[in-house]
């Protein structure tokens, strides 16, 4: 059965894709009556104020039509950021060599929080360095990955 997430996403590939963009992911935080479903949105060139707002009109209309959260949430559209989420298996290749926190849905080796550096992918696993050890760890089990950026 597919995650909240993944239905969302599933709904709104379409109409993101229409207007220009990549949706690079959604990510919904149900927390009683405060809960947000942050739309992250990403192109070649970029990001603006405005694309945000253009590609938050539509979600927004297509979200009113199929009515996928039962109450009231908050939707935020943004950029990926610098300290961006990774979502897909396909969208770490692009971030081989930069430094991730990842954290798992159950411990690994006694660990659920992991720090290092993304050395590549080898079929569904993630391969990351911490210190001077490599982990391969099922992309099935990430629960959230972020990339650490280089300031």
């Amino acid at each position: 059965m597919a995650t909240k997430d993944q239905q969302i996403t599933d709904l709104l590939r379409a109409t993101v894709d229409a207007l220009g963009f990549e949706l690079w992911g959604v990510e919904y935080l149900s927390q009683g009556r405060h809960s947000i479903l942050r739309v992250y949105i990403d192109a070649e060139n970029g990001i603006t104020v405005e694309d945000c707002a253009r590609v938050s009109e539509q979600v927004g209309s297509v979200l009113d039509v199929e009515d996928p959260i039962t109450g009231e949430y908050t939707l935020e559209v943004s950029s990926p950021g610098m300290d961006r989420l990774l979502f897909r298996l396909d969208q770490y290749p692009g971030f081989v060599g930069e430094t991730v926190e990842l954290r798992l849905r159950s411990p690994f080796e006694g660990r659920r929080k992991f720090k290092g550096v993304l050395t590549g992918i080898e079929g569904e696993d993630v391969v990351i360095r911490v210190d001077d050890h490599e982990y391969l760890l099922p992309h099935s089990a990430i629960d959230k990955a972020r990339i650490q950026p280089r300031i």
